[in-house]
């Protein structure tokens, strides 16, 4: 293809929000995060400036964060009450708004290649569960023993949630007095891109809840809660207490804004998270992208783990109004 740009990029990355503040995790950590988000970001960046499709960009993307255990999808997944893992993932097309999503999932090393294989091979949008399993073998995905996903942070907060009987969303708000597990912190990755023909695509992915039972499934796997994507308007993924963006239908929402106000995307993202999802009582934050390239990343809690790029600049984030 010819090495003109006809159409703005853009990448944007989460890897969670929360209570997320400079005392809340040390240097060392910090340059963890912001390693484990920029390298990533480095990835699809370079994928996009070379013409490959918003779709691929964004399921590589979430790939190498479910890759990395600092994050709570994929190898980093926190633990259910019975001391398993259930991930659930999606991603949108926004050329066609096809989607594929998984839910309660355990086993496979990368739920967002099942997400988009069901996309691509199934006629579903969703599958759940064992079946889901069992499709992910039917197309040789690789799977993983238990502990490759296990690691001692998770399973520490998995001990002090059931010590005090509660489900957490990753850490809890008072887990210093409470539960002794620290800030809260919503465990979910995801990207959004615009590429050079100026399609759009989603992928989000997460582990859920520490402690959860009854095979509980948050907004992430959700179309149109935790996930969207249509050129004629944004790609959205969300990060936060899921049954909020679930009630809200938050990605949907977002979208639904800017096509019926015709408003700008960072007003309306804006709008969504700091005030429609805040008076609710909904915390978290989403990333977003439309078809000129825009970036969008509100969050109404003290931090979110971050990274964006327009095809030059490229930035990550993690406290609120800080870059690095």
């Amino acid at each position: 293809m010819s090495n003109q740009i006809e159409n703005p990029i853009a990448l944007a990355i989460h890897g969670g929000a929360g209570t997320i503040t400079q005392g809340s995790i040390n240097r060392e950590e910090e340059e963890e995060y912001r390693r484990g988000l920029r390298e990533p970001l480095e990835e699809g960046k370079k994928m996009l400036q070379v013409g490959v499709d918003a779709f691929d960009v964004v399921v590589h993307v979430v790939a190498m964060l479910e890759d990395n255990p600092l994050f709570n999808a994929g190898r980093g997944s926190v633990f259910t009450n019975s001391g398993t893992h259930e991930m659930d993932a999606a991603v949108m097309r926004g050329s066609d708004r096809a989607a594929g999503a998984v839910a309660g999932v355990s086993g496979i090393r990368n739920p967002i290649e099942l997400a988009r294989l069901v996309l691509e091979k199934s006629e579903h949008v969703l599958l759940a569960g064992a079946g889901a399993e069992e499709f992910a073998r039917e197309m040789g995905l690789p799977f993983e023993e238990a502990a490759y996903f296990h690691t001692d942070q998770r399973y520490a907060q998995l001990l002090e949630a059931q010590k005090v009987g509660r489900v957490q969303l990753d850490h809890t708000e008072n887990g210093g007095e409470e539960t002794g597990v620290g800030e809260e912190k919503f465990g979910t990755v995801g990207a959004v891109a615009c590429d050079v023909r100026g399609n759009l695509a989603a992928a989000t992915s997460t582990g859920g809840m520490t402690n959860k039972r009854w095979g509980r499934v948050g907004d992430s796997p959700l179309i149109g809660a935790g996930t969207w994507a249509d050129n004629r308007t944004c790609a959205v993924s969300c990060t936060g207490h899921g049954e909020y963006f679930m009630r809200w239908v938050a990605a949907y929402d977002l979208a639904a804004l800017i096509e019926y106000r015709g408003l700008p995307l960072e007003e309306m993202a804006n709008y969504l998270v700091k005030i429609k999802l805040r008076e609710a009582g909904g915390e978290g934050g989403l990333i977003a992208v439309n078809r000129q390239g825009e970036v969008a990343l509100p969050f109404n809690s003290e931090g979110m783990y971050r990274g964006w790029t327009d095809g030059t600049d490229l930035h990550v984030g993690i406290y609120r109004d800080l870059l690095g």
